[in-house]
């Protein structure tokens, strides 16, 4: 899509635009519009397909488990399975290996979501584990102090990107204690019934996440595993906040490359808008890359507070 063409579409077209039909087959072309980091589909972006298949408002609770780099521009196999009240997803590549696994259901009417984390562990199976995310819920996201200082952007991702016609263009910050910031939404994420993209949400709690891992390990990396619950269709129009202490961003015991971190999202009422347990996982050497990368549009002072071993 050219330009001009971004600038007369929502996300949510752009997303179904994607989907097509071969035969009985189901297939996504992610537009390059929706990159996170250089030749990579943004996390937010694959959560929200899930999604959109799903159809439906209310309190919904998406998943996806990244085992592979999602690319654009590609199509892709995806795969739907809907039973015991959730819709299983499946995205492959030409070969038929799994690049994300995930699922959308509707989690109980009353309380706090449990969020139910999966873990690929050595031996190749899958362990879950069920977590209590009332006390996320219950706080919401960390508000920043005035002398938070602004994280890194860059021209094309979906989240950050300065020159990304179609994206949020949101501009995080981090304190000591806290990640997180202020997005107003613009037009093009109002969707036809008149609400806010879901892809906004799962995006900015991915994004958040992200910066979330890379401070606490010094390195870069990607998300692995978005446990997202949506606590209802959101009207269109409130500024959002999201944001994640740095304090809950937990190292594993069994795999020191893994943060687990929490991240929520509420509107300027203070409401609850959406809440994640979202895990990074940091790559040895990859700081270095990612920062070469932004410094070609931040001052240098800015990608060295996150990466200071890999900018002089």
């Amino acid at each position: 899509m050219g330009t001009s063409d971004y600038r007369m579409a929502t996300t949510e077209s752009v997303l179904r635009r994607g989907l097509e039909r071969s035969g009985d087959e189901l297939i996504l072309t992610l537009d390059p519009a929706f990159q996170g980091l250089p030749d990579t589909a943004h996390g937010g972006s694959v959560l929200a397909v899930f999604h959109l298949l799903a159809g439906g408002n209310g309190r919904q609770t998406v998943r996806g488990i990244y085992r592979k780099r999602v690319p654009l521009g590609v199509p892709l196999p995806l795969t739907t399975t809907l039973a015991d009240g959730a819709l299983a997803c499946n995205l492959l590549d030409a070969s038929n290996t799994t690049l994300v696994e995930g699922h959308v259901r509707r989690p109980g009417p009353d309380g706090p979501s449990e969020t139910r984390v999966v873990r690929t562990v050595a031996s190749g199976g899958v362990e879950e584990a069920t977590r209590d995310v009332a006390s996320a819920v219950e706080e919401g996201p960390p508000v920043l102090a005035d002398r938070g200082d602004p994280l890194p952007v860059s021209s094309t991702c979906f989240a950050c990107g300065v020159d990304n016609p179609l994206g949020l263009r949101v501009r995080l910050m981090h304190d000591d204690a806290v990640v997180g910031g202020t997005w107003q939404p613009r037009e093009g994420f109002r969707t036809a019934d008149g609400a806010l993209a879901p892809v906004a949400l799962t995006t900015l709690l991915d994004e958040t996440a992200f910066w979330l891992g890379a401070l606490a390990s010094g390195e870069s990396g990607m998300t692995t595993e978005l446990v997202v619950t949506l606590h209802d269709s959101v009207p269109f129009g409130s500024a959002i906040t999201v944001g994640g202490a740095r304090g809950r961003a937990r190292q594993r015991a069994d795999d020191p490359r893994y943060w687990d971190t929490e991240v929520a999202a509420r509107d300027e009422a203070g409401r609850l808008l959406a809440d994640a347990r979202i895990t990074f996982v940091a790559v040895r050497g990859s700081a270095r890359r990612l920062a070469a990368w932004l410094l070609t549009t931040n001052p240098p002072e800015i990608v060295r507070r996150v990466f200071p071993a890999s900018v002089r």
